[in-house]
């Protein structure tokens, strides 16, 4: 049986994955799923904000996130993925789903700099995002601290893996990347 194609978009916060994801997701006629909606969602649910949700609430959203993806893929969805995918917390699950999946990955690569100022500026310009995300380096923005970007380490697997420079566009364009997906 052949395996849907699973296309994981990674990278920094402020490095454009979301919007990367949903334009390869619509380029390449499947579904984007977010891990960062899928909390949005739960959030708005609970009629509440990410804050007074508790800790375990992340950890709940990472299994949601796992589980949707692990459903659409037994059910041969090829699909595009995104999310931060540090390799210390993301690479177990991520080898779970090779056996049911060809998995291809888009890593957002841009300065460190340009991220955070990127991430910062979104979280001041949207009101709700402290609401879904408590996102501390927003709040240390709002009181005029400027704090350096953190560190990231994408997912390190035996898979076939596009590093995308997101700086000022796509490069390579987004013909190239969909041409690395569907080889």
């Amino acid at each position: 049986m052949k395996k849907p194609l699973l296309v994981i978009v990674a990278g920094r916060p402020g490095s454009g994955k979301t919007t990367l994801a949903h334009t390869l997701a619509r380029k390449i006629g499947c579904p984007a799923i977010c891990r960062d909606e899928i909390k949005e969602g739960f959030v708005n649910t609970m009629k509440s904000d990410r804050e007074s949700l508790g800790k375990d609430v992340n950890q709940s959203i990472y299994n949601t996130f796992f589980e949707i993806l692990e459903f659409l893929l037994i059910k041969q969805i090829t699909l595009v993925a995104e999310a931060a995918f540090q390799h210390h917390l993301w690479a177990t699950p991520l080898e779970r789903l090779l056996q049911i999946s060809e998995i291809k990955s888009v890593i957002c690569m841009v300065d460190p700099h340009l991220a955070r100022s990127r991430f910062v500026q979104r979280g001041l310009s949207d009101p709700n995002r402290l609401r879904f995300h408590g996102d501390w380096g927003v709040r240390a923005a709002q009181e005029g601290i400027e704090l350096p970007p953190g560190d990231y380490h994408p997912p390190l697997l035996p898979i076939p893996t596009l590093e995308v420079d997101t700086s000022n566009g796509y490069f390579p364009n987004l013909d190239n990347i969909e041409a690395f997906l569907l080889k």
